[in-house]
């Protein structure tokens, strides 16, 4: 038996609730309204004797949410990648990162001799959730170079190997 409760335009979300006893009184299932804020999905399916079955299973949310990129922060995050020749968001900050792909770009950078400028994602989720939407990328860091989006780390690391972000930074630095 496969139980959905779905999210009503009004916010009040039918909840189904089954008791232990379901395999042997289907009929026990109770439904109540309750108000919530995410859309939950419970499967739950026994089996004839136990094998496989997930009765006590934790609900899978979906979170609906509208925009976090609003024309405000589009205009400053413009601004900020346009700020300086190399942009890199990640989280942490140069002197202290706190990701590993993180600390790879800047050591990328660092070993480059690049002047960049670097900016702490993890002090602002607004900020993260919208240069997110900003990029279409949705892992960091983020680098921008020229004030375009060049890539993250992996992207970064392979352009390093190969010579091309040598070459890309060098033509930002000379425009």
């Amino acid at each position: 038996m496969a139980l959905r409760s779905v999210k009503t335009p009004t916010l009040i979300t039918p909840v189904a609730v089954v008791s232990s006893s379901v395999i042997n009184k289907p009929h026990s299932i109770r439904f109540s309204l309750k108000p919530t804020a995410a859309l939950a999905v419970h499967n739950r399916q026994p089996s004839f004797y136990g094998i496989g079955s997930n009765l006590n299973p934790k609900p899978t949310k979906f979170r609906c949410s509208a925009s976090a990129l609003s024309p405000q922060l589009k205009d400053t995050l413009e601004k900020l990648v346009n700020s300086e020749k190399v942009v890199l968001f990640m989280k942490g900050t140069r002197d202290f990162p706190m990701c590993g792909f993180s600390n790879t770009v800047v050591q990328i950078l660092k070993n480059l001799n690049v002047p960049f400028e670097d900016v702490n994602i993890l002090e602002n989720e607004m900020l993260r959730q919208g240069l997110k939407e900003y990029s279409n990328w949705p892992t960091f860091p983020q680098l921008y170079i020229g004030g375009e989006f060049f890539g993250g780390c992996d992207i970064t690391l392979e352009a390093f190997k190969s010579g091309e972000l040598q070459e890309e930074v060098e033509k930002a630095m000379c425009s």
